[in-house]
């Protein structure tokens, strides 16, 4: 049995800004359990300038002429369209699960069609994911949500978390789908156009329990033997992931503890401005203030509600998806490390023994190959990663800038308006003084 639980479109905004091209450094040094410090309202800036509150500066004003870096404009060469959305439940004697819509539209010549339109459940994204990693092992594959969330499976399939799991599966697919070489595989393509059975036949044409168990065992030898000569620039690698790593994950902590703060204040909030309401029923003399700051509130309610929903469908995502992408990075970096180990211990191997030799080098010679294309590979993909990631954060950060700035001015606005009411009140009744 199915039953609709959400249809939602999908939209999402790109910006041209660059942020600067090495993020390695200091983004946010906090430990864990670390409360950011609240700046004062005269603030020394980096410069050495000071900064007022004070100052008559309008924050749109700055935003609307800061001028970021000019970047050379790319020709849209997409060519693959894809859309996930319209979640529905189904309920089994064994199993209770969510699929989801996934259509797809395309000039490609490879696909028999221009439009497809299937169902998929969260298994079925994962399948592809792995089946992307086995084949291409030093690529970097976008990181799918997590299975489960931390509050339990009591609310798995609430509307929030399903509507949530959604703008994420579409993310991923359309990561792939920008991929210049995951775009074109051949799973990619049965993913989006075969119906269920086929999928289910396609699956199984994947390599047994048994070869799996084999790749994992030689990997962890690989991991237990270790690399003896790392090039340099993926010892780099490495320590810029984990900086990237500390940095983002301490950002992304305290962005979700901000919105839970921000979700308190907004239920305190909803609070307010009946109470406002109700006191002016028992005080003649300011019933109309007391009206008018009930109303005051009630519209800063509503525009900080707006503010809590940006941040969590814009900002914290992508943070999140960055903290899932440092641990997909040092998975990657990791399999590249086993393909040399692999290779080192076989050229060891040949130089101790004397028989098989002409067998043993062919099989050294094949490894070879393959650690070169796997170290290529990476190479070429984490420039194109890079690239991608500062776009997104960039993006992630101007929208989440120019939604502050758009707050605090409609909130400022409202109050303004109340004292203009209340000092034009006073004039006429010639009752205070505001010079």
């Amino acid at each position: 049995m199915s039953g609709s639980v959400v249809d939602n479109t999908v939209s999402s905004g790109n910006s041209s800004a660059a942020i600067p091209t090495d993020i390695s450094g200091p983004i946010l040094d906090l430990d864990e359990d670390d409360d950011l410090e609240v700046f004062s309202k005269d603030t020394t800036l980096t410069d050495g300038s000071s900064f007022n509150a004070s100052m008559q500066t309008s924050p749109a004003s700055m935003i609307n002429q800061y001028k970021f870096e000019e970047e050379e404009e790319e020709v849209d060469t997409k060519d693959i369209f894809v859309t996930v959305d319209n979640p529905e439940s189904h309920v089994t004697a064994i199993e209770t699960y969510i699929t989801y819509r996934v259509v797809t539209k395309t000039t490609r010549s490879e696909f028999d069609s221009s439009e497809f339109e299937v169902r998929r459940r969260y298994q079925d994204f994962l399948w592809l994911k792995g089946r992307l990693e086995e084949a291409h092992p030093t690529l970097i594959v976008h990181p799918l949500p997590e299975k489960f969330v931390m509050k339990g499976m009591v609310e798995r399939f609430s509307e929030d978390f399903i509507e949530t799991r959604r703008r994420a599966l579409h993310r991923f697919l359309n990561k792939i789908a920008e991929h210049p070489i995951f775009s074109s595989t051949e799973d990619f393509k049965i993913f989006l156009t075969a119906e269920s059975g086929e999928l289910t036949s396609h699956k199984k044409q994947g390599p047994g329990f048994l070869s799996r168990m084999g790749e994992t065992v030689k990997a962890v030898a690989a991991a237990v033997r270790g690399v003896k000569n790392r090039p340099q620039e993926f010892t780099d690698m490495q320590e810029y992931v984990e900086a990237f790593s500390q940095k983002i994950s301490s950002l992304d902590k305290v962005t979700q503890r901000i919105v839970r703060e921000q979700k308190e204040y907004l239920e305190e909030l909803k609070e307010c401005g009946p109470i406002y309401a109700l006191w002016s029923q028992s005080e003649e003399e300011l019933a109309e203030p007391l009206k008018t700051v009930a109303g005051c509130v009630d519209r800063c309610t509503k525009e900080t509600e707006e503010q809590v929903k940006h941040l969590n469908d814009h900002l914290n995502p992508v943070l999140h998806e960055y903290v899932l992408c440092a641990d997909t990075l040092k998975a990657v970096l990791r399999r590249r490390d086993n393909i040399q180990a692999d290779f080192e211990a076989k050229t060891e191997a040949l130089a101790t023994k004397k028989a098989d030799r002409d067998a043993m080098r062919d099989d050294l010679d094949k490894t070879e190959d393959r650690l070169e294309w796997a170290n290529n590979a990476l190479k070429s993909d984490w420039t194109r990663w890079q690239k991608v990631m500062r776009n997104d954060l960039r993006s992630a950060f101007i929208d989440t800038a120019e939604s502050n700035v758009s707050y605090y001015e409609k909130c400022l606005a409202v109050w303004e308006s109340f004292l203009h009411s209340q000092r034009t009140d006073a004039e006429e009744n010639g009752k205070v003084d505001f010079s």
